[in-house]
């Protein structure tokens, strides 16, 4: 528990969460806007169906396997693999910070150059996106590796000083298979900065997705409905408010948001008039749904109800905002229909199985360290 806390309670891991959260967020109008590509580009019935077919597929992969994980790395003994917490302190605060953040990247483009701002952020998403991408692979190619190629391991340790004033400045063990996850995420980050191509950009955005599903754990479910009460509110005023998340959306160049396009059918891989959503729209309400599994498992009735009814939730709300925004040709927040979803869809049926009370009482971090309730309370109290 000590070491959960310890990083629940960093407020500078939260901020840059907060950042990298809203960041996701901003990047489309929340997605909304995401759904229109461009003004003159009329695409055919059959090529809106398949990009957004595909869109709505490539956010529920990322929900459905991220949760699956996340499970398993709330599980884990390993410091190193621990989840970011998230309390209801930070879930509060979380509107605040990301309003500044977006605010502050709106600044930040109406008085820079926007292609230096692009060139800057690209870089930096380049090294993101690699080791989001091989933290992602790594399952999946660690049997076929280990299958072909011997694993050894590695590690590389820096020190400083001699003797008993010797102390370790950097100790990190790796093996073959780190190895080989990273050289293919570098190629296709390499593919990323040269070309821009969208399937690249899908990628690392998958993997972004992904591994904030698995690694952002929500502590309880009163801490995940603060923090997309909150989101609600905030994702409605930035969008219907101000043209400041717009703005930001049609400047910020990064692999922060899902694309397909409406004109594959016509022009192939060269295609080039997107639908795209962000991956805020799917992380948020992500880490939401993975906290509903963890509560399953942790009933253990081998039962799955409420993360199915929230997963299905979600399919509805992010179905619902693209009816309604082709319907009204209007750019629409998706939070707007997700948020309700999400929550509401997991209380109705909790109410019916007379499980609402237990559902809110359910503490993450009780149930992965197994203290004793009364240690439990007066960790509870030192977070709040």
């Amino acid at each position: 528990m000590s070491e959960v806390e310890k990083a629940s309670t960093s407020a500078l891991e939260t901020a840059a969460a907060a950042a990298f959260l809203d960041a996701l967020n901003a990047t489309d109008s929340n997605g909304t806007e995401a759904l229109n590509a461009t003004a003159k580009f009329v695409a055919t019935p059959e090529g809106t169906i398949l990009a957004y077919g595909s869109l709505v597929l490539m956010a529920l992969v990322p929900i459905f396997f991220g949760a699956l994980r996340s499970v398993a790395c709330s599980k884990s003994k390993n410091t190193s693999d621990m989840p970011e917490t998230i309390t209801s302190r930070d879930a509060a605060r979380f509107p605040i910070i990301a309003s500044c953040t977006l605010f502050g990247l709106y600044l930040f483009f109406k008085v820079f150059s926007q292609e230096y701002i692009n060139l800057l952020l690209s870089l930096y998403f380049f090294v993101l996106g690699v080791l989001a991408l091989s933290h992602t692979m790594s399952p999946l190619l660690s049997s076929i590796i280990q299958a072909s190629v011997p694993n050894k391991q590695y590690q590389l340790l820096f020190t400083q000083g001699a003797g008993e004033a010797k102390e370790e400045i950097i100790n990190y063990e790796f093996d073959t298979n780190n190895l080989v996850c990273l050289l293919v995420s570098s190629v296709v980050g390499v593919w990323y900065i040269l070309k821009k191509h969208w399937i690249a950009n899908n990628l690392f955005g998958l993997a972004f997705a992904l591994n904030g599903v698995e690694l952002l754990h929500l502590n309880n479910v009163s801490t995940g409905c603060i923090l997309l009460g909150g989101l609600f509110v905030y994702d409605i005023f930035w969008v219907f408010g101000t043209n400041v998340m717009v703005t930001v959306a049609k400047s910020f160049e990064a692999p922060i948001k899902l694309v397909f396009p409406q004109d594959l059918l016509e022009k192939g891989l060269d295609a080039s008039n997107f639908a795209m959503l962000g991956l805020g729209d799917i992380v948020i309400p992500g880490i939401f749904i993975a906290l509903l599994l963890r509560f399953d498992v942790s009933l253990k009735k081998n039962s799955r109800t409420y993360f199915c009814s929230s997963f299905l939730a979600y399919i509805f709300g992010l179905g619902l905002t693209i009816f309604v925004m082709h319907t009204f040709k209007h750019a629409q927040p998706a939070l707007l229909y997700l948020v309700p979803a999400c929550v509401g869809f997991p209380v109705v049926v909790a109410l019916f199985k007379g499980e609402l009370t237990e559902m809110f009482r359910y503490e993450e971090a009780f149930e992965e360290e197994g203290l004793a309730k009364d240690d439990s309370s007066e960790s509870m109290k030192k977070d709040q």
